[in-house]
């Protein structure tokens, strides 16, 4: 059976728990490419935008360590005190464009998969250590998409390379005939424009890198029609553990059912099949509830529990099977039955004050009226 289950293809797309699974462990689908084009794009934009202002603070920094005084430069404290000044400054100059590429670096992985914190991903594997494991990817779809990659990022730089030489011809010729100062700013000029044409090229590696990422991913996680039946088996449960768990969920209810018998008024009895034991405080409800019921054993024993506390049992085999069928264990009897019901705690609560020694000795209720379409013969 084990074989006949491993030999199946895996046809059927991942479920939501296999999908929510993967995500735990750390697998989600990634593109390298899309991180790397964000940081050069980043990069390069962020160089145009800031270069002119960390230029000139550059150059302030060399103007300020070219501007010393001669005695200062043998007393070493001052000296400390300079190359701190100086190094703070061009971190300070740095720091736009250190953020923005910060925020491309976390933002590059995060848009394709999303947020992710896992420690699963980081526990070693000894399939990582496995030779056999190591050939297969090496020669295997993705490492000749890889590979593919590699060679179609060179092309693509390099067409890009030779088409921005060719265009940029004339002016990089003409920067001979310039002042120094002004050839240097054109150079820089032409350098960053340049760059920011080579990393928009990875713009197409990231289109198909995207694709294949998000392909390579699902497939993955493809399963099999076994593993989808098993995967029921355990998200639902298997039957006999499921009827174990109702048993000990009805279990628990019976016990709670049990715990609350020695608050209530009255039993009512079938009197050996059916038991209710009701319960009514004139102040705080606005009718009596049903505290516990209970059917063969379940209805003797709450009989037993009430006669342990001394709560009075009644016989009335119409109106106890009527409140079993109708009412929920914690809720208020049905309308139809209020007249019925009141008739017996009217006769417990007059019983309850004769025995205290007020009041007369009350009638025992023994045609209690049930209206036909809530008796349960």
């Amino acid at each position: 059976m084990a074989e006949e289950d491993s030999s199946q293809e895996k046809t059927e797309e991942a479920t939501p728990r296999r999908l929510e699974k993967a995500k735990e462990e750390g697998q989600v689908p990634r593109s390298r490419e899309l991180t790397t084009s964000a940081i050069l794009l980043a990069g390069a934009v962020g160089l145009m935008i800031t270069g002119p202002v960390i230029g000139g603070a550059l150059i302030d920094v060399v103007e300020f360590n070219f501007q010393l005084d001669r005695r200062a430069v043998f007393d070493p404290q001052f000296m400390m005190l300079h190359l701190a000044r100086s190094f703070y400054d061009a971190i300070l100059s740095l720091f736009p464009l250190f953020a923005i590429l910060l925020v491309a670096a976390i933002l590059g992985p995060i848009a394709l998969g999303g947020w992710l914190w896992s420690t699963k991903a980081l526990m070693p594997k000894m399939s990582r250590m496995n030779p056999i494991e190591g050939l297969k990817r090496m020669f295997g779809i993705k490492a000749l998409v890889e590979l593919a990659k590699a060679v179609g990022k060179v092309l693509v730089v390099l067409v890009l390379a030779v088409w921005l030489l060719s265009a940029m011809q004339q002016d990089m010729l003409n920067l001979a005939n310039q002042s120094p100062d002004k050839a240097t700013v054109e150079s820089l000029v032409m350098s960053g424009w340049a760059f920011v044409a080579l990393s928009a090229a990875t713009i197409l590696i990231v289109l198909v890198d995207v694709p294949f990422q998000i392909w390579e991913h699902a497939r993955k996680l493809k399963m099999s029609r076994q593993d989808i039946k098993d995967e029921m088996k355990d998200t639902e449960g298997k039957p006999e553990v499921k009827g174990r768990i109702r048993q000990l969920q009805r279990e628990m209810a019976q016990n709670r059912q049990m715990a609350a018998v020695p608050e209530a008024d009255v039993v009512i009895t079938n009197p050996t099949h059916f038991s209710v034991a009701l319960k009514y405080d004139p102040d705080n409800m606005a009718t009596p509830i049903l505290l516990a019921k209970g059917v063969d054993h379940a209805a003797l024993k709450i009989r037993e529990i009430a006669k342990e506390h001394s709560i009075e049992i009644m016989e009335s085999p119409v109106l106890a099977r009527s409140i079993y069928h109708t009412t929920d264990v914690d809720q208020e009897i049905p309308a139809g039955l209020y007249m019925a019901v009141a008739q017996v705690l009217a006769y417990v609560f007059q019983l309850r004050n004769y025995r205290k020694g007020q009041g007369d000795m009350p009638v025992y209720p023994r045609n209690i009226s049930v209206p036909n379409d809530l008796r349960y013969d």
